[in-house]
């Protein structure tokens, strides 16, 4: 059994520190959000401070949403690394870019702690039952000490070298699928819209045919429910597509069709939908052609 804090308690931070906490560990829940704290520790999470909690941890695990938030609350003033035990491991867990994971790599060294460049996938469902795929790279001595939280949390570690920013590089890639599946799910569906059918058959033609993808499986039957509730939500990409285009950028490689599909999911943050499923990004579409989507009059 191990102590671990777990920072970042949103829709993937929660269900990992479920996940550990199942698994059997002392686990501490800390966020912005006193309900979120409060509601993890009426599961049976451990109370305490940034200091307290990490100064008791072996294994820190940090879900935040970008690098600047992974910089603050690591690093920045009143942050948790300065309070860990030499020895202690940093499992860094949010989409940012190779350069930044081997910046924390660094700053965590030099203060005698190990850092494993731990990107996550799988989304809040697969977080909560302790089943994420997980790319990491790090010093083995960073793999073993972060073992106990990595198999309560993820079904599958994938293991990519001794150096941080592997972890982030093969997120990004991911990441460029994903995001441009999402957008050409929203012009699929929308597409077959337009020509008269059925949402719902839709999904289920396709589902079963060559064109389909995860992601449309996944996100086209929220469009078909009319469900915009957030599981993913739109505010991600603009994030995570820009990542993959500053990494691209910086290797001289043309990226068109992350482009374009980052084009798209701006375009739905500037009409409002930031914050809901990234599904609704098929919005942008259906108001370009005055389409009329399920759950809309």
């Amino acid at each position: 059994m191990a102590t671990i804090t777990v920072i970042g308690l949103g829709s993937m931070g929660m269900g990992m520190a479920q996940s550990l906490l199942r698994a059997g560990h002392v686990v501490h829940g800390l966020d912005i959000s006193e309900a979120r704290m409060a509601a993890f520790q009426a599961e049976g999470g451990a109370a305490g401070s940034v200091a307290e909690a990490a100064a008791a941890s072996d294994v820190l695990v940090c879900v935040v949403l970008n690098a600047a938030q992974t910089r603050e609350v690591l690093f920045g003033a009143g942050g948790a690394a300065a309070h860990l035990r030499p020895g202690a491991v940093i499992l860094s867990c949010a989409t940012i870019a190779p350069a930044e994971a081997r910046e924390f790599a660094e700053a965590a060294a030099g203060r005698g702690l190990l850092y494993l460049d731990a990107p996550i996938s799988g989304g809040a469902a697969k977080a909560a039952q302790g089943q994420l795929s997980i790319m990491a790279s790090g010093a083995a001595e960073a793999f073993a000490a972060a073992r106990p939280a990595l198999e309560a949390m993820a079904a599958t570690v994938h293991e990519l070298g001794a150096e941080p920013g592997a972890g982030s590089a093969m997120k990004a890639v991911n990441q460029l699928l994903a995001g441009v599946h999402i957008a050409a799910m929203g012009e699929a569906v929308a597409l077959g819209i337009s020509q008269g059918l059925d949402p719902a058959r839709i999904v289920e033609v396709i589902s079963a045919s060559a064109g389909t993808s995860w992601m449309f499986e996944n996100r086209a039957p929220h469009v078909v429910e009319g469900d915009y509730t957030p599981r993913s939500a739109v505010a991600i990409w603009p994030k995570d597509l820009g990542i993959v285009g500053g990494i691209a950028a910086s290797a001289g490689l043309p990226v068109p069709m992350t482009e374009t599909a980052l084009a798209q999911f701006r375009a739905a943050v500037e009409a409002g939908d930031a914050q809901i499923d990234d599904a609704a990004v098929i919005r942008v579409y259906a108001r370009a052609a005055g389409l009329t989507l399920p759950g809309e009059s």
